[in-house]
C-alpha cells in the first residue's frame, strides 16, 4: 500500500484495521470511472497484506456514496456507440462485467469488509453496502434504489444480494418506487446491524468493533466469512458439505492451541498474522 496513489480512493492503516474511504467528496463520492479499475486492485492489496485483518470501507466528505457519475454513463454510451450493432452490445456485456467484478471483489476479498455509512447511499452505493459483510450507518443516512428513476435496471448486485439482507418483498418495493428511506428504516429492514446518532459515535463504535474481529483468530474469521457466502447460495445439507471440508483443513491449526491456551490461562489469544 504504500507509495501508492488512488484518484478515487484514500487509504488509512491503523493495523490490524485499515480505513478504505470513497474519496470524491465534491462528488458526493460519486463512482467515476476510474473507481471500477481502483477499488479491486485496493481490496486486492489490502487482502494480501498480512497485517490487515479488518477493512473499514466508508466516504469522506459528508456522503458515502451518490451512485455512479453520469460521465461514467456518458463514457460507455460513446464507446458502444461507437461499434456496429451486435459487436456493441457484445461490448456492453463485457463492460457491465467488468463494473460487476469491482462490486464483487468485496466478497472475493477473504478479510471482513464492515460499511460505515452516512448521509446517501444511493443506487451504485447500495451495490457497494450490499456486498460488504457487515453495515452500519448514522441517524443522518439516507438510502434509495435510484435506478429505476434514471431508465436502468440496477446491475452491479443490488437485485442480487438485497433480497437475501431485507426480504425479497422489501426488495422488490424498494427496487421498483426508488423511494428514500432512512437510517432507522434500514435498521429495521436489516440492511444495516446498528444505527448511531453521530459521525462521532459511528467511528468510535465501528472502531471498537473492528478491532474486536481484528483480535480474533485470523483463520476463522476468513473461515466464517467464506462459509456465510457460499451457504447463503446453498441448502443446508450442502452447507454442511462444504464447512466440514473447510474445517477438515483448516480446523487443527496453531489458532486453535492458542485459543485454548488462552481460555485455560484466562488470557488475552495472539494469533499469528494471515
Amino acid at each position: 500500500m504504500e507509495g501508492v496513489n488512488y484518484e478515487t480512493l484514500a487509504i488509512k492503516q491503523n493495523s490490524p484495521v485499515v480505513y478504505l474511504y470513497l474519496n470524491r467528496p465534491r462528488q458526493r463520492n460519486a463512482l467515476s470511472r476510474e473507481f471500477f479499475s481502483e477499488f479491486p486492485k485496493a481490496l486486492a492489496s489490502l487482502d494480501q497484506n498480512p497485517s490487515v485483518s479488518v477493512i473499514v470501507l466508508s466516504g469522506t466528505g459528508d456522503h458515502f456514496c451518490s451512485g455512479i457519475d453520469l460521465t461514467t454513463f456518458a463514457s460507455i454510451k460513446n464507446q458502444s456507440g461507437s461499434l456496429r450493432p451486435g459487436r456493441a452490445n457484445e461490448w456492453l456485456r463485457r463492460d457491465i462485467k467488468f463494473l460487476q467484478d469491482a462490486i464483487t471483489a468485496i466478497e472475493l476479498c477473504r478479510k471482513p469488509v464492515i460499511a460505515a455509512i452516512r448521509g446517501a447511499c444511493i443506487g451504485g452505493g447500495i451495490d457497494i453496502v450490499t456486498a460488504c459483510d457487515v453495515r452500519y450507518c448514522t441517524e443522518d443516512a439516507f438510502f434509495s434504489v435510484k435506478e429505476v428513476d434514471l431508465a436502468i435496471t440496477a446491475d452491479l448486485g443490488t437485485l442480487q444480494r438485497l433480497p437475501a439482507i431485507v426480504g425479497f418483498g422489501n426488495a422488490m418495493e424498494l427496487s421498483l418506487t426508488g423511494r428514500t428511506f432512512s437510517g432507522q428504516e434500514a435498521k429495521e429492514l436489516g440492511l444495516v446491524s446498528r444505527v448511531f446518532g453521530s459521525k462521532e459515535e459511528l467511528g468510535e463504535g465501528v472502531r471498537l468493533i473492528a478491532e474486536g474481529i481484528a483480535a480474533k483468530s485470523p483463520l476463522a474469521v476468513i473461515g466464517t466469512k467464506s462459509v456465510l457466502l457460499k451457504s447463503r447460495d446453498m441448502n443446508v445439507d450442502q452447507g454442511l458439505d462444504y464447512v466440514a471440508t473447510w474445517n477438515s483443513a483448516m480446523l487443527m491449526s496453531d489458532d486453535l492451541t492458542e485459543a485454548i491456551s488462552a481460555q485455560l490461562q484466562k488470557r488475552k489469544p495472539a494469533f499469528a498474522k494471515l
